[in-house]
């Protein structure tokens, strides 16, 4: 063989083993269009190179310069840094009412004082919230896939959370404290919390904007004014499984919420109990008895940024996780704040959780300006937790079709780190996610275990 019949069939090998290593782990993830058309472009692969092996020499010459001049084009337009500039979002300048999240909303109940007092100091949320009501509900009977075995999985999680709300704080211990420097002590808090199941951590100082101005949920009295001195926030994420999330708005997706917040729920009281039994105060924050809004302490903390669909989007997982925080006095060096332009520049452009949103309540548009400060896009809660309410699980479609969000592999890592990279990488990335993947791909099958459904 000539040494260019060398080359030519070293490349179509390695084509050749690309297409086939996509397929497989396609397939394994279920995602058969992926699978199927990387097997298809693997048979287009080995022919066109078949027929160059057999080609006069002239040809296979002009064919390995295309391929190396189409390489070299790819190295620079893919993995040169891009000038695309993002603007951040500067902080909130006003605290956030708890009692007007949907989610507090939701736990009203007709007839009580606080359901009266309510609507009568918010009566534009009435007629939305009647809707709602007017629905099955939340893993309740009727809604459109209850299934009543599935439905006691988040039933148990949920009840396991809710047994942990009066164990977010406790006594502090004061036979002894424990004094050691704070960057010793922060680096002992982060792998503490990963002993215990966080996927990720990070310690920043507590802002005002970061805390609920008035209860809405949880341990306390409703309605109460929120004063929380703590000066630091830990917060963590665990993650969420890909094949659960990918079966959305089905019930295994809301198994898997309901599991993932109990898990940091447990993380959070178990980190908040050992620093008080170190001699400082500390509260855990879990989902209903939250004092803090634990995205935008994740997101200052450094382990993400909030994304178009509303959700913190982590740049290893997507928004394929869920969040806790612990705040304290324990004296702790906080992260460097972080920024991730390239993750606010690829939900630019990218706007898969829209087109899959069944209630459409994510925004196609780009990042508004809103009277709190703050510079995102914004979901319609209204519409969303509606849905919820019909279809009785927490959907989750947007975070199975996000392209942050794919399982964490060596394949996918790879795009990711050319995501973070280059700016048109990122254009490539969600153009041949839409090819392989589909604009608005369809729920995936649940494991076999859950099988039949």
């Amino acid at each position: 063989m000539t040494p260019i019949e060398v080359l030519l069939l070293a490349i179509g090998l390695l084509s050749l083993l690309g297409f086939l290593g996509f397929a497989l782990v396609s397939l394994r993830e279920k995602h058969h269009r992926a699978s199927r058309l990387s097997f298809l472009f693997a048979l287009l692969s080995s022919l066109l190179f078949a027929v160059l092996l057999v080609s006069p020499g002239l040809v296979q010459s002009i064919a390995l310069a295309i391929i190396g001049v189409g390489s070299v084009a790819a190295i620079i337009l893919f993995f040169l840094p891009s000038g695309k500039k993002v603007t951040p979002s500067p902080p909130p300048v006003k605290r956030v009412d708890e009692r007007t999240i949907m989610f507090a909303r939701a736990r009203l109940e007709p007839g009580t004082p606080n359901f009266e007092a309510y609507y009568r100091d918010h009566p534009e949320h009435k007629s939305l919230d009647e809707s709602f009501r007017q629905n099955p509900g939340l893993l309740e009977p009727g809604a459109l896939f209850f299934n009543q075995k599935l439905a006691a999985s988040p039933q148990g999680d949920f009840f396991l959370t809710e047994s942990l709300r009066d164990a977010v704080d406790g006594p502090v211990s004061e036979t002894k404290k424990v004094v050691e420097p704070p960057d010793q002590m922060t680096d002992f808090i982060k792998k503490l919390a990963i002993y215990h199941g966080a996927r990720d951590v990070g310690v920043c100082r507590l802002q005002s904007y970061h805390i609920y101005s008035h209860i809405g949920r949880g341990s306390g009295e409703y309605g109460e004014e929120i004063t929380l001195d703590h000066q630091f926030a830990v917060a963590f994420t665990v993650e969420m499984s890909h094949k659960m999330v990918n079966t959305g708005p089905r019930m295994p997706a809301v198994m898997e919420s309901a599991r993932q917040y109990a898990e940091a729920g447990k993380i959070a009281v178990a980190l908040a109990a050992a620093i008080r039994a170190m001699g400082y105060p500390a509260r855990a924050h879990i989902d209903g008895n939250y004092r803090v809004i634990a995205p935008l302490v994740a997101k200052d903390v450094g382990l993400g940024e909030i994304g178009r669909m509303g959700l913190l989007m982590t740049p290893s997982l997507g928004p394929r996780v869920r969040l806790a925080v612990v705040t304290t006095n324990l004296p702790l060096v906080e992260d460097q704040a972080a920024w991730y332009p390239e993750m606010i520049d690829f939900c630019s452009s990218c706007k898969k959780c829209a087109q899959a949103c069944p209630s459409q309540a994510i925004p196609f548009g780009d990042r508004q300006e809103y009277a709190d400060g703050t510079f995102r896009w914004k979901i319609d809660p209204d519409r969303c937790y509606t849905y919820w309410t019909r279809v009785g699980t927490d959907c989750g479609r947007c975070m199975a079709v996000c392209p942050y969000a794919h399982a964490d592999n060596l394949m996918h890592n790879l795009i990711r780190l050319g995501v973070a990279h280059s700016h048109n990488f990122r254009r490539a990335a969600y153009w041949m996610d839409d090819l392989f993947y589909g604009k608005k791909p369809l729920p995936h099958s649940p494991p076999d275990w859950i099988q039949p459904l």
